[in-house]
């Protein structure tokens, strides 16, 4: 909310739709449920990557489309809504995560990806994208 207002009084039409839009997934997000209890902190977190995700899918597929002035704005948008998520982490560390999965499962062909996937996503959750998780693991396990 804070953020919010400062990108009203800054004028700051790209930040303030994006804020605005994250605040309504969130309101949407704790309807949903149907319980007026609040979001905790994991699902904020998992909401906040969504609307990431979709920008940049949103702003990739203006670029294929060679259209710059629509996919601009989206990537400033997600710049945005980024600084809300907590740190991402280097590819570096998510393979040392993954090694240590890998390792702990005794995995040790493609077959068994899943088991590892679903650790490793756990494992990183809110702090690296499943994206690069996924070929982190096939790169190890191939």
């Amino acid at each position: 909310m804070e953020a919010m207002k400062t990108a009203m009084k800054t004028k700051d039409a790209k930040s303030l739709e994006a804020l605005r839009a994250v605040k309504s997934a969130l309101l949407l997000a704790q309807t949903e449920t149907g319980s007026k209890a609040a979001l905790t902190e994991e699902e904020e977190i998992k909401i906040l990557q969504k609307q990431v995700k979709q920008r940049k899918d949103s702003a990739a597929i203006y670029t294929q489309q060679n259209r710059a002035d629509l996919a601009e704005p989206e990537l400033a948008q997600a710049a945005v809504i980024e600084q809300f998520l907590p740190q991402q982490l280097g590819t570096e560390e998510i393979g040392k995560i993954v090694d240590a999965i890998i390792a702990e499962t005794g995995a040790a062909s493609m077959a068994e990806m899943g088991k590892v996937m679903g650790l490793a996503s756990a494992k990183l959750a809110g702090r690296a994208d499943g994206k690069t998780i996924s070929s982190i693991v096939k790169s190890k396990l191939s």
